[in-house]
């Protein structure tokens, strides 16, 4: 069984791929090619934005979003320390500070209550993540973000086509951020990003930014980097956003059965031994990853490889306690849901297309090892 099964989905879209890559060969224009600029207006038709910047990467997309903003040295940026290390990493790397939020225990996401007592003078955006697939509450985060006249980016990296209250995922806040990476719920065959916008303003500094700094060819006002998104990246994706939609349903079906299956076999509340992820009525979630919480996970993990099923596990040291943040001066206790999660969440399979008797066999498996 496969953790995340790229290969049926490229013999579904074969033909798709393969000439679209193709017309990439013929034309030679790899670098910011026609299909980059398709890709970009689909992709912001899409999240309802006005601008889309398609970059390198997701990590590219955090650091150009922190650049065109001017954030840098003796700023603060508010996220927080369970999510990959590059939201945390992306922050340091322009100079700032980062300044933790802890999470929801329910749905892994930044817990909004807790957002306004972090914000001091010296910050200057809201960095919140949409984890696993689904976002935060965003109303409440932009509400606090207005008062204080602060810019939120959305970590979107792993929630591109999910929803909060009827809209989608990158296009709610002053920039959105996501991530193309191969495993995404939109991936490439490689690494790419994008960004989103409603501001002309900043949709331009990041155009400029993802270049060099340049306005034009050889004249640069502003440092930058490079990270553009290739052409050949671009034309898969093209090829992937014809059948996304009947994806994003596939993976809401699999990730409703999960629950429906856990649920079963395990219970619910505090003293069930699997604790499965929870989405909030308003939202619509991806599943990036199915992750679900046990005790003993290493003992867990090694019992279902052994009967044949993958795990991973994502995020097992929570940010502010990884060394190259010790001088921020938090330490263990800081954050506990962050730090609780970080114990003890494991992953399973999760594809759009993961059969239901996989399923069945991957939480058969999990009762096993928990047993």
């Amino acid at each position: 069984m496969d953790f995340i099964d790229l290969k049926t989905q490229y013999r579904r879209l074969k033909p798709a791929v393969d000439s679209r890559i193709a017309k990439v060969l013929e034309h030679g224009q790899y670098i910011l090619g026609p299909e980059v600029v398709e890709l970009e207006q689909k992709l912001a038709a899409y999240v309802g934005s006005k601008h889309c910047v398609g970059v390198a990467s997701g990590t590219d997309a955090l650091l150009i979003a922190l650049m065109a903003l001017d954030i840098g040295p003796g700023d603060e940026v508010v996220t927080v320390p369970f999510t990959f290390f590059a939201t945390a990493e992306m922050i340091a790397l322009a100079g700032a500070k980062p300044v933790f939020v802890d999470i929801d225990r329910g749905t892994y996401n930044m817990d909004a209550a807790k957002l306004e007592a972090a914000i001091t003078p010296r910050t200057k955006a809201i960095m919140p993540v949409s984890l696993y697939g689904q976002c935060p509450d965003i109303d409440a985060i932009n509400a606090i973000a207005c008062r204080y006249e602060l810019p939120v980016i959305e970590d979107a990296a792993q929630s591109f086509g999910a929803t909060y209250k009827g809209r989608r995922s990158g296009g709610m806040t002053a920039v959105g951020a996501t991530s193309f990476f191969p495993s995404k719920p939109l991936g490439c065959y490689g690494d790419g990003g994008a960004l989103f916008t409603n501001d002309d303003a900043l949709a331009r500094l990041m155009r400029e930014i993802r270049v060099h700094g340049q306005d034009r060819r050889y004249h640069h006002p502003r440092l930058g980097l490079c990270g553009r998104l290739d052409t050949i990246q671009a034309a898969v994706l093209l090829a992937k956003m014809d059948v996304f939609d009947d994806e994003i349903v596939a993976r809401i079906r699999v990730g409703q059965r999960y629950a429906t299956l856990i649920a079963e076999k395990f219970g619910t509340g505090a003293s069930a031994k699997v604790h499965a992820p929870e989405v909030e009525q308003f939202n619509t979630c991806v599943f990036a990853q199915y992750t679900v919480e046990v005790e003993q996970r290493e003992i867990v993990e090694t019992r279902m490889k052994s009967l044949g099923v993958p795990t991973a596990v994502h995020y097992p040291l929570a940010l502010h306690m990884q060394p190259v943040f010790k001088h921020l001066g938090y330490s263990e206790g800081s954050f506990p849901s962050s730090e609780t999660a970080a114990r003890r969440v494991m992953s399973l399979p999760m594809h759009p297309y993961l059969t239901d008797a996989q399923q069945v066999q991957v939480v058969d498996a999990l009762a096993q090892a928990v047993a």
